[in-house]
């Protein structure tokens, strides 16, 4: 055999040893419950299709495999993904000069070929042996962050959050557009709570400081809790399949499914008081098992989520009357603001299931900033250009009408249930804002009684979804039972619509 062939074939053995060593399953102590980052990559992606980069990473030196990411592009149900993906057994997913380099790389090709991005975040934040390398210059770590802000928008970012995501890489999911957090292994933080001990004295655990159940309950900034991570990571599929590829293209449609039920009999009680589940009024219009709610677990007087209605992918955007009468909040009025701007940026229609007495009143709230997260709602869905829809179940009233996307803000139609009422406020809080002395001033009961009862007939009579259609304020009244035939019919006719003309770069509204 001549030297030239033996070199060759040296180099191969080479290379293919640099491989192996490469693609090694980590230490499974390191790992606990949690899968290894190749499975987890296996199950994300359809099988054979992930083309990785930078393999070789930090082969020549500190022999750290792939240093610590798993970057590349592969399909998901056929459609090319852009992948970052930590393995917490190397350095515990930390970051290092050449893990940055590898993440902005795959974020600057998904820039340029608008790919949508997964990422797998396990990491213990930067080493703080390479700080240098990841954190200060302009290939450091806050790239990865400009580059996550310049790709919003423009193609669904959607991250599983399997462990730590530490410090500044706390950011990574943040500016994602859905989190799912693994319970019990996934947590999110500026701090540890050894550094906020010694930095505030203040004494917590991990889970109350950011732990996955903290965030999706508490702070709002997990989408999902899982119970591990295949349940982590089809949660990130189902979530892909409601959105496009990017900006420029049309969620895709599916095949048509019945809805779950038809039977609206005990659905919606009588009384405009009595609490039921908005649950129940979406099995009836939604094609079957297509509800994908995001953040059920916080500020769930407001449910927001994805669905499929005669097979074409929409948000829904319900106030949930067994919360809290479904009032809106500060928290509620956040979570519909970031879903409606979500759905369109992706150019994903929106249903508002509106059964609500207003935004929350009170001292406590109005400290809050009510009006502030109200408008702030209230910018989003006036901004929204895709095709919006209202629905009256049975009341809306006051500015919080407004925030559902009423008839001021061009919805392309509001749509009541018979029997339902509109207004500036229910008769009996209008009653007692109107009449309060001349009540006071009857003292015999009788009389007093049949005062309020005629007002309160009136009035009625005023909101009534008929009478507010005779005045063309409203586009129709259905009855239940025909609801989904007109939201199919209504979405159907809207398939062709298109955005204005580009005008101002973006409102200053209020955060």
């Amino acid at each position: 055999m001549s030297s030239t062939s033996a070199s060759a074939s040296d180099e191969r053995e080479r290379l293919v040893a640099e491989l192996q060593a490469a693609r090694a399953p980590g230490d499974p102590a390191r790992l606990g419950t949690k899968l290894p980052v190749r499975e987890r990559l296996a199950l994300l992606l359809d099988p054979d299709s992930f083309r990785e980069d930078g393999v070789l990473a930090s082969a020549c030196d500190e022999r750290l495999r792939a240093d610590g990411v798993l970057t590349g592009t592969g399909t998901i149900d056929g459609r090319s993904v852009a992948i970052i993906a930590h393995d917490p057994s190397v350095k515990g997913g930390s970051w290092g000069r050449r893990t940055v380099e590898k993440q902005i790389r795959i974020l600057e090709l998904a820039d340029r070929d608008l790919l949508p991005v997964v990422f797998l975040v396990d990491s213990a934040g930067g080493r703080l042996t390479d700080a240098l390398g990841f954190h200060p210059g302009p290939r450091g770590a806050a790239r990865i962050f400009h580059l996550q802000v310049r790709l919003s928008g423009r193609v669904p970012q959607v991250c599983c959050l399997f462990g730590p995501s530490a410090a500044g890489g706390a950011y990574m999911p943040a500016f994602c557009d859905w989190v799912g957090m693994v319970e019990g292994n996934a947590s999110m933080f500026l701090a540890s709570p050894r550094i906020a001990a010694k930095a505030t004295g203040e004494t917590v655990t991990l889970e109350e400081m950011g732990g996955a159940r903290m965030h999706c309950e508490v702070s709002g900034s997990g989408d999902a809790l899982f119970a591990d991570d295949a349940a982590a990571i089809a949660g990130a599929r189902e979530v892909l399949g409601y959105l496009p590829a990017h900006y420029d293209e049309r969620p895709r449609r599916t095949a048509p499914a019945a809805p779950q039920s038809t039977d609206w009999e005990g659905v919606l009680p009588a009384s405009h008081r009595s609490a039921y589940d908005v649950h129940e009024v979406i099995r009836r219009i939604v094609d079957a098992g297509s509800l994908l709610e995001i953040k059920p677990l916080w500020a769930a007087e407001m449910l927001v989520g994805f669905a499929r209605i005669d097979g074409r992918a929409v948000g829904l955007v319900a106030n949930q009357p067994k919360v809290g009468s479904g009032a809106i909040h500060v928290n509620s009025a956040d979570k519909a603001a970031r879903f409606i701007s979500l759905c369109d940026a992706f150019n994903v229609p929106l249903v508002f299931l509106a059964d609500l007495p207003g935004f929350m009143i009170g001292s406590r709230v109005e400290r809050a900033g009510m009006i502030r997260h109200g408008a702030k709602m209230i910018a989003a869905m006036s901004s929204a250009e895709v095709p919006r829809f209202c629905v009256v179940l049975r009341k809306a009233y006051a500015a919080g009408y407004y925030a559902m996307s009423s008839p001021g803000f061009a919805p392309r139609a509001t749509i009541a249930l018979a029997g339902a009422r509109i207004g500036a406020m229910a008769a009996e809080a209008a009653i007692n804002a109107v009449w309060s002395n001349r009540i006071e001033e009857l003292e015999d009961e009788r009389e007093r009684e049949a005062f309020i009862e005629e007002r309160r007939v009136k009035i009625d009579e005023e909101l009534d979804a008929i009478r507010v259609a005779s005045e063309l304020m409203i586009e129709a009244v259905v009855d239940p039972a025909d609801l989904r035939a007109e939201l199919c019919a209504r979405l159907a006719a809207a398939d062709g619509w298109r955005r204005a003309t580009p005008g101002r770069h973006h409102g200053a509204f209020p955060v």
